[in-house]
């Protein structure tokens, strides 16, 4: 028998003699958007076995996007997707059993050219804004309050474009536009670009009296499976921390990571790479306070098209975790 054979039965018997243990552990299945931003976390999860050491084996499978993520949810195809607690919330007032484990605090804001003048949103009346995600955009709606704040109206004083996210960053870096609220990636892609920040929603936040560091962003989770399964449930939790806590502070990772980013060039890999480290949420429990404060300007500025029935933040709608 030559050494490869030898070799190969080898890795062929520590193949064989892995498989049992490792099929007995519990599957998690996440749908995810392939090439999204989560992406880069469940790959740092399922590459150094995050998941494996906290017992459980993460499965991914690719959706064309986030609605086709919800389906499959509902449907019972898969255990997770990712989401907003806002439409967690939604879905729970309408009597829907599910809820929520932060995944970033990440968020959007106001953008202009290098070149523009404008130092505050007063600046932009009379300007066209872009913006991603619709007229009901969380980031568009609390950007809404902070300017009402002030005395201005946002809404009436400028005209909005809405746009999916590639085409408001597309226009914006053309210049047709005054300013441009974008998804965080789309943001860092703008500011590569030469664009700069106006205001961001975690200013318009603070100044508002909610949490600035409140993770709008999270994976979903059927409450059912947060009763039967509790442990794994904090097991998920936890590989998604440890993935976290590695891609703060390592680099080789993200050499690993770059051909998923699509990052155009070093600038815009760099201002990708701080952007999401910077959305990392401290561990712990979601300030519900907080958090309710937010979903009553929901209510109230985005009215039963964004909140459906709910007036207030349901019961809940995030999964207990540990401080």
């Amino acid at each position: 028998m030559t050494i490869l054979a030898i070799l190969k039965r080898g890795a062929c018997a520590l193949t064989l003699a892995a498989t049992p243990a490792l099929a007995e552990l519990p599957v998690l299945t996440i749908a995810s958007q392939a090439g999204g931003t989560v992406a880069w976390e469940l790959d740092t999860i399922r590459h150094h076995g995050f998941d494996q050491a906290h017992g459980f084996r993460l499965e991914i499978q690719d959706v064309a996007g986030k609605a086709a993520g919800q389906i499959a949810f509902q449907g019972g195809e898969v255990d997770v997707i990712v989401d907003d607690w806002i439409w967690v919330a939604r879905q729970r007032a309408a009597g829907q059993d599910i809820a929520f484990i932060p995944y970033s605090r990440a968020v959007g804001g106001v953008m202009v050219s290098e070149n523009s003048t404008a130092r505050g949103l007063q600046d932009l009346a009379g300007e066209k804004i872009g913006i991603a995600g619709g007229p009901n955009d969380k980031s568009w709606i609390i950007l809404r309050a902070y300017a009402a704040q002030q005395g201005f109206d946002l809404m009436a004083e400028t005209e909005q474009v809405y746009g999916a996210p590639p085409l408001i960053f597309q226009t914006a870096r053309s210049g047709e536009l005054g300013g441009a609220i974008n998804f965080w990636h789309f943001m860092a892609k703008q500011e590569a670009a030469g664009m700069r920040h106006l205001i961001s929603v975690a200013d318009a936040a603070d100044a508002l009296g909610m949490d600035p560091a409140m993770p709008l962003l999270g994976y979903v989770v059927q409450a059912a499976l947060v009763s039967a399964q509790p442990g794994l449930v904090a097991a998920f939790a936890a590989a998604s921390r440890d993935a976290k806590t590695h891609l703060g502070g390592a680099t080789a990772d993200w050499d690993r990571l770059r051909p998923m980013m699509n990052a155009a060039d070093d600038a815009e890999f760099g201002t990708l790479v701080a952007g999401w480290r910077a959305g990392i949420p401290v561990a712990g429990p979601v300030d519900e306070e907080s958090a309710r404060a937010m979903f009553r300007l929901m209510v109230e500025l985005g009215g039963e098209e964004l909140v459906g029935t709910a007036t207030d933040l349901p019961e809940g709608v995030f999964v207990p975790l540990g401080s």
